[in-house]
């Protein structure tokens, strides 16, 4: 949750640097997944369509709770337990929208790409923040 978070902060401050890192990671993905012409032609328009969803969602929940969280203090502990129910409903409808996606990834490439995909989306994001926190170093340092 923290890495979504992070990551939504990391977006909404740049906004156009948003496709630079979806091209890059298109990029590094392909490059990972190594997929013969045939497996990429069935294979990108299901994460696309899975990232789409993604995308959806957590600006949906961005809209819904994030602003109730930051006042979470004035709340009362009804408006606190609803706005709980609705992150959970929002995680499970998250991991909903990823079963769904690995299961249709897992029939247009082999599983063990599938797997591959897993880790190198995780390779991705650590090189993200990697690369977001020397950044952030080196403003700090003029």
């Amino acid at each position: 949750m923290v890495l979504l978070l992070a990551s939504a902060q990391f977006y909404a401050q740049r906004p156009h640097d948003y496709a630079k890192i979806k091209s890059l990671k298109i990029a590094f993905l392909t490059e990972k997944l190594n997929l013969s012409s045939k497996e990429a032609q069935a294979f990108w328009p299901i994460y696309n369509e899975y990232e789409n969803k993604r995308s959806v969602l957590r600006d949906k929940e961005h809209k819904q709770i994030r602003n109730k969280v930051e006042e979470s203090e004035t709340l009362s502990e009804k408006e606190a337990n609803a706005i709980v129910e609705l992150f959970l409903e929002f995680e499970q409808e998250e991991e909903d929208i990823r079963k769904d996606f690995i299961k249709k990834a897992a029939k247009v490439i082999t599983a063990k790409k599938t797997l591959l995909l897993l880790r190198s989306e995780n390779e991705f994001k650590k090189q993200l923040i990697k690369k977001y926190h020397q950044k952030r170093g080196e403003n700090k340092q003029r």
